[in-house]
């Protein structure tokens, strides 16, 4: 589990990191989103979302690290199932995006997939 634990926040890290870069317009608006962002104006809600949504993920991914009362169990294994359907589809949304997602994205998203499954399945 601490593997799994350890993987998560690396996922979300990196994930942070890449939408931060994006923001501060280090990497261009256009690799990310399939490249269907208009201009910048378009991309930056996108981004602040996802920032908020992987902020939320690395408390989640910590909470889950640290529980050990069973009774939350059955709601962090559901949890922890949704996120990887979840990070499943967009891993193949990635395979199918600009080169940046295929190569970089796409990597960084199959981490979150095996986390979340590893979290998913692993007993405390």
């Amino acid at each position: 589990m601490k593997t799994a634990v350890y993987m998560g926040i690396i996922f979300y890290s990196l994930t942070i990191l890449i939408h931060l870069l994006i923001i501060s317009k280090s990497i261009p608006f256009i690799w990310v989103n399939g490249g269907r962002s208009e201009s910048f104006a378009e991309q930056l809600p996108i981004s602040v979302i996802n920032l908020v949504i992987s902020m939320i993920g690395v408390v989640f991914t910590l909470i889950v690290g640290r529980i050990k009362l069973y009774k939350y169990k059955r709601g962090i294994t559901v949890l922890c199932w949704f996120f990887v359907v979840l990070w499943s589809f967009g891993f193949i949304q990635q395979l199918f995006g600009t080169p940046f997602e295929k190569m970089v994205c796409s990597l960084v998203l199959l981490i979150g997939v095996i986390s979340n499954l590893r979290m998913a399945i692993e007993k405390k």
